[in-house]
């Protein structure tokens, strides 16, 4: 039942979504908040949780001149939008980032890359997100000097399991790809776990509804600062390049040091036999026993 659910909540997931698209007129993946209460108290009661709840949830920007803002896809994949929340799992929107990373995965079959094959690749893709708005990112000179930038950061090539990119991502996808916090700086918290000021009250919605700013929609994304939020700080899966893309011994004294003393060792089973001192060596190199293993 939970399974099938997910699909049917998916399609509430993708309503919600368009709603605040819509909202969006600059494509900055960001609706005013003023806009968003202005919506939860016209139109959706969905839009309603409170300033401090977003806040919590990693789904609120408040660097921009233009005021705090709802960042759509933080939202969409925040807690407060699961429909099942179980002792072990939650059932909520799918992170639509998901689809874009594993074709640049796929594309570039590699940990890192160079900017200019990134470029490339992301240049070539779209996101889907509507019939109707089926085009490649617009890679603008902003987006292309921070590129730079991380593979500068990272000796000329650019992880793609790094914070970075994913921060990265999120500009050249600001509807799909979430912006990644800090670690520790954002959690998952349900409304439950919140507790009772995750929504808002009427009287902070109205008059934070009251507070619309209309913005030419002529006006382009540089001029409104949109990336203000971007923050210099890497967090990386695996240091690729501490490793140098080598096997995990190469470079290592320590491990080399483990390695001679398992010479010696060996070394010295072989004069204890030579030498027919009796007695068995199994003690010296570790043994293995064919025995039953149970894998979950």
């Amino acid at each position: 039942i939970t399974r099938s659910f997910a699909s049917y909540w998916e399609a509430q997931c993708d309503s919600m979504k368009m709603q605040l698209v819509e909202m969006d007129t600059h494509g900055t993946g960001r609706v005013p908040l003023s806009k968003f209460y202005g919506t939860g108290l016209d139109a959706d009661w969905r839009f309603g949780e409170s300033e401090d709840y977003l806040r919590e949830l990693g789904a609120l920007d408040e660097t921009s001149w233009r005021g705090k803002q709802v960042i759509i896809p933080n939202y969409i994949q925040a807690a407060s939008n699961c429909i099942v929340s179980g002792e072990h799992y939650l059932v909520c929107c799918q992170n639509d980032c998901e689809v874009l990373l594993n074709e640049i995965e796929m594309k570039i079959a590699a940990p890192t890359a160079s900017p200019q094959t990134i470029l490339s690749v992301v240049g070539n893709m779209t996101s889907h997100i509507s019939v109707d708005d089926d085009h490649p990112p617009a890679l603008d000179a902003s987006l292309r000097a921070q590129l730079a930038q991380i593979s500068d950061s990272h000796g000329g090539e650019v992880p793609i399991h790094g914070r970075l990119f994913a921060q990265w991502l999120h500009y050249a996808f600001p509807r799909e790809c979430p912006f990644p916090h800090k670690a520790g700086t954002a959690t998952a918290s349900t409304p439950a776990e919140f507790g009772n000021s995750y929504i808002a009250s009427p009287d902070a919605m109205r008059e934070h509804a009251a507070n619309v700013s209309d913005i030419p929609v002529e006006m382009g994304r540089e001029e409104l600062q949109w990336m203000s939020q971007w923050s210099p700080e890497e967090e990386l899966v695996t240091d690729h390049l501490a490793q140098g893309l080598r096997a995990p011994w190469e470079g290592s004294q320590v491990a080399k040091g483990a390695l001679a003393l398992l010479a010696v060792a060996a070394l010295l089973g072989v004069f204890r036999k030579s030498f027919g001192h009796g007695g068995s060596d199994r003690g010296l190199l570790p043994s293995y026993r064919a025995e039953k293993a149970h894998f979950v």
